[in-house]
């Protein structure tokens, strides 16, 4: 490799790392948790992953379903000719080069990013799509770069990476439902509506979760050691989002954010390196 190309390969890989440490600290944080190998292909795949949503959250002022279309151009022309004069799409091939990442997982995730330009209601089936192309792929992505290369780790891992993935986006779902109905006018939980959400719908979201997370930590617990700590934090972090969601009515989520504190995330981070030195995952 020549020095310009390493020099443009580092400007790239950086981006990417700043777009993680400056859109979400939460997300950030975990990944520093991880083997320090595994870094920069999580950045890359996540810069990818948050730049699509911008598009279709954020960019009001612009012709959204263009900026979308052209991003995913972007995409399949950065993979194919393994380079892009997008930072974070040239970041993003290596990875996908580097992991033999599938694309019916990216194809996928941009399949779900873009109903979000039109679609405001979802039913069950569509809902399931939904979560599979936004998060569930997501977290197969990541998966493909934690097993490094062993298929058969891969596969036995699939199910629980896709109820981890699952479990988080609905919990997102749930933390953003004021914000999603008033602001997108989008209603993502099927058979629900902001204006008449009840205890009863809430309850049965939270039983759905609790059941992809019981699953999940299944598959955190055979992980390997590069990966599996900081895995774990991000889950504990999410479960202790979801526990806090539970112990409120659902008229407080519907008019608040629920969040943890810097201080809560970092009794997390404790608590959950005891339990990981004490195999109590």
């Amino acid at each position: 490799m020549n020095s310009n190309l390493a020099l443009y390969n580092t400007i790239c890989n950086q981006t990417s790392e700043y777009t993680s440490k400056k859109y979400s600290t939460s997300f950030y944080s975990s990944i520093q948790l991880l083997h320090k190998s595994l870094h920069q292909h999580i950045y890359n795949i996540y810069g990818f992953v948050r730049f699509a949503d911008e598009i279709v959250d954020t960019f009001h002022e612009y012709d959204k379903q263009l900026l979308f279309c052209d991003f995913k151009n972007q995409t399949y022309q950065a993979i194919e000719q393994q380079i892009s004069l997008n930072p974070i799409l040239h970041s993003f091939q290596q990875t996908v080069h580097a992991y033999q990442i599938d694309k019916e997982l990216i194809d996928a995730f941009l399949f779900s990013m873009e109903l979000d330009l039109t679609k405001e209601t979802y039913t069950e089936t569509e809902y399931q799509q939904y979560i599979y192309g936004s998060a569930e792929v997501v977290g197969l992505m990541c998966l493909k770069v934690f097993c490094e290369r062993d298929v058969l780790l891969y596969k036995k891992l699939v199910e629980p990476a896709r109820k981890l993935g699952a479990a988080f986006q609905k919990i997102n779902f749930l933390r953003d439902i004021k914000a999603d109905a008033e602001s997108l006018g989008r209603m993502y939980f099927p058979n629900c509506d902001f204006n008449t959400f009840t205890q009863l719908d809430k309850a049965e979201i939270e039983k759905d979760i609790a059941n992809d997370f019981s699953e999940a930590l299944q598959g955190i617990k055979q992980l390997n050691s590069k990966s599996q700590f900081g895995v774990y934090v991000a889950y504990k972090y999410y479960f202790s989002l979801f526990k806090k969601i539970k112990s409120l009515p659902a008229q407080t989520i519907l008019n608040s954010r629920i969040r943890n504190s810097n201080f809560k995330k970092f009794i997390i981070i404790i608590h959950s390196y005891l339990n990981y030195k004490l195999n109590w995952l």
